[in-house]
């Protein structure tokens, strides 16, 4: 393990970090909010932080191994949420505890969108805009790590879509370079938030919402400016905007980016995982809206804008909100929750367990039940026209079996803080998914669960982002064997 190069990597993030706090000083200046001060000092905090941890070996030059990568990447996100906390318990409004601007911050960053501030519609516009940033830049960094690092590593969805389905993402890297790929993936989602906010502006937004809610549209994060969050607008066009960009950032990121540099959108119709994430989101809102329909919840209309959008907002896990889903009738709010459990596709800013692990899984079991029949077939697994390897169907599976192991045992912790059973389930649904919403108590905001529980959410959410191994695996002893 080379701990010199972690320590400067790490201190050069957190100094690059530190450059982030600018632009809401900036938003403070403007709107006159009265709330600079609490950024300044948290830009001198984490700036001087770093500079201390890079000093020392800033000299120091080693290859990565793979045991430094899986340290770097769980390291990216807690140092970084730890020193994202700092604003919040500086700032006059919200004055956050320690818990709650860690459990804030570490939401914004891992773009989950559980909050645990209320009134929104009254805090200073500058702490707005630097939660709606956290979640933008936590967007760019997933997006990053799952594309460009984790498949280096061994390990993330995009290495198993790569490897086993045709198309245009078949080889290792977008670009020869990491940098050049990173540079990249960074300017498709840079022109995507930029085309998102025009679209948001021209549908009604203030220019102000509608930079902040394009960060969290493309991010996947579901934080808003208001405490209604979308509804605040009650535009059908907004809406509309928001569904359409919802799902296409759900969609893997490497497809939008040859599409951008080939001028075609050709191997869009083309790709598995995509088509089964298109056909999932049309059977759910043809389900929703129908039922709501069906039971008279709404009139037609309304029960079209209002199912379709959050049956795309929970099932990318975003967590916009246009209306309270959880007291839809009958089973409805238990299928937009366990939609999520799917999210986005690989390579995309969206959570869940993602659409291609989803699609293994229905064809393994499908091959298992013809196996029941024909025992003695040979019957290989396709995504497209391409056999998936048996290597690759059993790392599914055990990521599968340790996701569900995972989840109990946190479950468990939760109703031992005192939750109750739909509250704690839904919690670590939701923060886990990197959703958000949840249901019971957690539906609206986290703010009144207890300190305990909201530290072993902010695990979940880590775990979530991470895609369980990243993390777990830092707590294996042989992980630090030499």
């Amino acid at each position: 393990m080379h701990f010199k190069v972690i320590s400067r990597v790490l201190g050069v993030l957190l100094m690059v970090f530190s450059l982030t706090l600018m632009p809401p000083v900036a938003v403070s200046l403007w709107f006159n909010d009265h709330n600079y001060f609490a950024f300044l000092i948290a830009f001198l905090i984490t700036f001087v932080t770093g500079f201390i941890i890079w000093l020392p070996v800033y000299n120091t030059r080693h290859d990565l191994n793979t045991r430094d990568g899986f340290l770097i990447t769980a390291l990216f996100w807690f140092v970084l949420g730890l020193f994202g906390a700092l604003p919040f318990v500086f700032s006059s409004a919200p004055h956050l505890s320690i818990t709650d601007a860690m459990f804030e911050s570490l939401s914004g960053l891992t773009t989950t969108g559980a909050t645990v501030i209320t009134g929104l519609d009254y805090l200073p516009e500058s702490i707005l805009y630097y939660r709606q940033q956290l979640q933008w830049l936590g967007g760019i960094g997933i997006i990053v790590i799952a594309v460009a690092i984790l498949p280096m590593l061994g390990i993330g969805g995009m290495q198993l879509y790569r490897a086993e389905t045709p198309g245009p993402v078949k080889d290792s890297k977008l670009t020869p370079r990491i940098t050049e790929t990173a540079k990249a993936l960074f300017l498709v989602y840079l022109k995507l938030t930029l085309l998102c906010a025009a679209c948001y502006w021209a549908a009604g937004m203030s220019v102000f919402d509608a930079i902040c809610h394009a960060y969290s549209t493309i991010a996947i994060g579901g934080f808003s400016t208001h405490d209604a969050s979308i509804g605040f607008f009650e535009s059908n066009a907004i809406m509309a905007v928001c569904i359409f960009f919802m799902i296409v950032s759900g969609i893997n990121f490497a497809l939008h980016f040859f599409a951008w540099r080939e001028r075609t959108l050709s191997h869009y119709w083309s790709d598995p995982e995509l088509s089964f994430y298109v056909r999932v989101i049309a059977l759910g809102t043809i389900i929703t809206v129908s039922y709501l329909s069906y039971t008279q919840t709404y009139g037609f209309s309304t029960a079209f804008w209002h199912g379709s959008f959050e049956l795309v907002s929970i099932l990318t896990t975003t967590g916009f909100g246009v209306a309270d889903f959880s007291i839809w009738p009958a089973f409805l709010p238990f299928l937009l929750f366990m939609l999520a459990f799917m999210g986005g596709c690989a390579g995309s800013t969206g959570g869940g367990m993602k659409v291609i692990r989803v699609m293994l899984i229905c064809k393994q079991g499908m091959r298992e039940i013809h196996r029941l029949i024909h025992p003695n077939a040979i019957m290989p697994i396709k995504i497209g026209k391409r056999s998936v390897a048996d290597r690759v169907v059993e790392a599914v599976w055990g990521f599968f079996a340790v996701y569900v192991i995972s989840f109990m045992v946190m479950f468990m912790l939760l109703l031992a803080t005192g939750l109750d059973f739909i509250t704690a389930f839904s919690a670590i649904g939701a923060t886990i998914n990197n959703l958000g919403p949840g249901l019971g108590d957690v539906t609206l905001h986290y703010g009144d669960i207890n300190p305990t529980a909201k530290w072993i959410l902010c695990f979940s959410m880590l775990l979530g982002r991470l895609e369980v191994f990243t993390l777990l695996v830092l707590f294996t002893p042989m992980f630090w064997q030499r």
